[in-house]
């Protein structure tokens, strides 16, 4: 679906594997040979923060002997530093990959994506210090890395988590202190622009909008950033507000102004209007694209209207278009909204006959209708497929699935997704590890309860207090004191280099 998040940020999350050969200067061996899940998993399982991680990527990446690069070397990095995002991994061990990369090139060549995933890393965990004191060493080392995509990171995790005077204020920094050779003009405002309508802040959005519009001159996609803020508030009578002040200002829809109101018709079940819009569209000679024919598609599951679904899905070659996952992905979820679970499992089957990509949302609304339809069965049977193809779903589905498994006493599942997840190098999040801590130690599993708290810790995350205090009561009931101080003396150590969040344990003294 065409979701804020979707238009505004694409960002790809490439897990394919890459072989890449160094050659080393230190041994006699000719190739040392490591692809990316390999260390990405050194990297997730490195201890933390005990050593530096340096001695072990020296370790395991050796010095190559020459400078050629090839585009295998060219994108090692940035999929090393997708697959760090992707587990939800330690921001710190993910910058100090970056700055190993940084201080070992042209051995190690970096690309304006490996910042821009660093900076998503860094950000999400609100390490804004630290992405502020990269960026500005990017701008004096590797200027060329620098690009509106890192910026617009920074800027929308800054306008989530901290003031409009702040946000302002980081705009200006981009300007005098990193962007330094740039000049700003209508590009730029639309980050900031985009920055408060990606979390919904309208009211914020629009300020800025008059405050600035006499320096920057908007264009046609400044508006449509505006319209796409206000589609993602959820009231339509927002959005068709601001299509015609937009109009009022000279400025003509394009197909993506198009496909904006109609998702958000089609969002509040107005589905007839969206196929209206869709009509005037093609009227004025703007060719519907597969993200308009995918938005009507899931707009008519939403209506429960399962046969315009299907003929909307089955029109598309005929519009010279071709179905993508998303487009799949549409039809699977109002089958899924219809009950028709079966129908929706034979279409994965002509996805994977058509060597169409199975995504994380593939996977979730499958996942979402089995639990409704076939109950733990069907659930553990599409899981086992799941993990004999390797994929590892978003966590969103992780903690959906922890979930359900140990609310129907599964406990064996449970610990077979935590398993999984870390055998492929991800840190399960904190709050799968909730689930699983309460579902164990509610079953007398307190050992095992205990061995995946230790790993989360040692991998340099924390625990939540809901967990730790789970956790520590069924220790002390078990007298079993020493493994209650040994998370103790962990948790004290992780928070004096990685300060936790509030929702997280202090440590042992303070529960």
């Amino acid at each position: 679906m065409l979701t804020l998040h979707n238009m505004l940020n694409r960002y790809t999350q490439i897990q394919t594997k890459f072989k890449f050969k160094f050659t080393s200067q230190s041994q006699s061996q000719p190739h040392s040979i490591i692809d990316v899940d390999t260390l990405t998993k050194i990297i997730n399982d490195h201890p933390f923060p005990d050593q530096p991680l340096t001695s072990t990527l020296l370790r395991h990446l050796p010095l190559p002997s020459t400078t050629t690069t090839t585009t295998a070397a060219a994108s090692f990095a940035e999929n090393v530093l997708g697959r760090l995002f992707a587990s939800h991994s330690n921001g710190l061990k993910a910058l100090e990959f970056f700055k190993f990369s940084l201080h070992h090139q042209p051995y190690f060549p970096l690309s304006h994506d490996a910042l821009e995933k660093t900076l998503h890393i860094l950000t999400r965990m609100r390490y804004f210090d630290s992405a502020w004191e990269l960026l500005r060493e990017i701008a004096k080392t590797q200027p060329q890395l620098l690009t509106l995509k890192s910026m617009s990171i920074v800027m929308s995790k800054i306008a989530k988590y901290e003031s409009y005077e702040d946000t302002i204020e980081a705009f200006r920094k981009m300007e005098d202190d990193v962007f330094v050779e740039r000049e700003f003009g209508v590009d730029e405002f639309n980050v900031l622009v985009k920055a408060f309508c990606s979390q919904r802040q309208m009211k914020e959005a629009k300020s800025v909008f008059n405050k600035m519009v006499s320096r920057f001159v908007p264009n046609i996609k400044t508006m449509n950033i505006l319209l796409l803020g206000f589609k993602e508030s959820g009231d339509v009578t927002s959005v068709e507000l601001f299509y015609h002040e937009m109009v009022r200002r000279g400025f003509s829809p394009d197909s993506v102004t198009y496909n904006i109101r109609i998702d958000a018709y089609c969002k509040k079940k107005c589905f007839g209007d969206g196929l209206r819009l869709l009509e005037e569209m093609e009227g004025r000679n703007f060719a519907p694209t597969i993200e308009t024919i995918t938005t009507l598609i899931h707009g008519a599951g939403l209506v429960r209207n399962i046969g315009k679904a299907w003929e909307l899905f089955n029109e598309i070659p005929l519009r010279n278009l071709v179905a993508d996952t998303g487009a799949y992905n549409a039809l699977i979820s109002s089958l899924v909204r219809s009950r028709d679970i079966e129908s929706a499992l034979l279409l994965i089957e002509k996805m994977i006959e058509n060597q169409i990509v199975l995504d994380g949302v593939t996977y979730h609304t499958l996942f979402s209708g089995l639990i409704r339809t076939k109950g733990i069965e069907g659930v553990n049977e599409l899981y086992q497929k799941m993990t004999q193809r390797n994929f590892v779903p978003k966590t969103r589905t992780v903690v959906m699935l922890m979930k359900y498994f140990c609310q129907n006493s599964r406990l064996d599942l449970g610990l077979s997704l935590w398993n999984y997840l870390v055998e492929k190098g991800y840190c399960p999040h904190a709050h799968a590890l909730d689930l699983l801590v309460t579902g164990l130690c509610s079953r007398g599993l307190v050992q095992e309860a205990f061995e995946c708290s230790k790993l989360m810790l040692l991998r340099g995350r924390h625990m939540s207090a809901a967990a730790f205090l789970m956790l520590k009561r069924f220790l002390l009931k078990a007298r079993d004191v020493d493994k209650l101080q040994e998370l103790d003396q962990m948790t004290k150590k992780l928070k004096s280099v990685l300060p936790p969040s509030k929702e997280h344990t202090t440590g042992f003294s303070h529960c």
